[in-house]
């Protein structure tokens, strides 16, 4: 698990805002919903962004999460989706 600080700026349940840039699919929202689904079930409607290239995607999501252990384990599983770079 992630050594993060999260318990202490936050108060849960709050909605958190995930942001995963990934390599430029037209998939990758679908698959970031379908990830955040299997922990945290709700409808969720995510916003994407492509690069000024074109280049990468950015999929931005809020999630209402209920610990800093959900917010962690949800950094890891997106960043684990292929071709993701980076999740914010």
């Amino acid at each position: 698990m992630l050594d993060t600080t999260f318990d202490q700026l936050l108060e849960f349940p709050t909605a958190f805002p995930f942001k995963v840039v990934g390599d430029a699919d037209p998939a990758l929202a679908d698959k970031v919903v379908s990830v955040v689904q299997k922990h945290i079930p709700g409808d969720y409607s995510p916003t994407t962004k492509a690069s000024s290239k074109g280049t990468y995607n950015s999929v931005t999501i809020n999630v209402l999460v209920n610990s800093k252990e959900e917010i962690e384990t949800l950094y890891k599983d997106l960043a684990a989706i292929e071709g993701v770079r980076r999740v914010l």
